[in-house]
């Protein structure tokens, strides 16, 4: 009896074809990824401007004093208790604040505050990037901070 073995192996051909799809496959994504990229970049400064949101909520009620987050919309900057923090952000990405008048500091810049109950002036961010949009709202009776895509 002769053992004959059968060896499985790819083909010249296959791997060709394999390599010629992951090719088309990165020629087809690489030209997409900046637009992730800056995605990205736009959905974490929302969220860090909603943690500084709820960072001044929090010292309100614990230290019983009001507590404000002012926003710079033209240097893209933010301070809660004197902390100035720059938001990374794309060129084109435009941030708009929507507050109480008495929380207008100057044309750019302006403030949502909470007071030692936990409720605020309310008011809301947008940031905009190309087709993407993300909003964050403050709730004036309870304070709530919320992020809506």
């Amino acid at each position: 009896m002769i053992n004959s073995l059968k060896i499985k192996a790819f083909t010249l051909i296959e791997l060709l074809v394999v390599l010629g799809i992951i090719a088309l496959l990165l020629a087809v994504i690489s030209p997409m990824l900046p637009n992730v990229l800056d995605n990205a970049r736009v959905k974490t400064a929302t969220r860090h401007l909603a943690s500084g949101l709820k960072i001044a909520r929090s010292k309100a009620i614990t230290s019983q004093t009001e507590m404000s987050l002012i926003l710079d919309v033209e240097n893209k900057t933010y301070s809660v208790a004197n902390k100035n923090k720059k938001l990374t952000l794309p060129d084109d990405t435009t941030l708009t604040l929507t507050t109480a008048q008495s929380e207008q500091i100057s044309d750019n810049i302006g403030a949502i505050r909470f007071f030692a109950d936990g409720s605020s002036t309310g008011g809301r961010i947008k940031l905009s990037y190309k087709r993407s949009e993300y909003l964050i709202d403050v709730n004036w009776l309870t304070g709530k901070v919320t992020i809506n895509p």
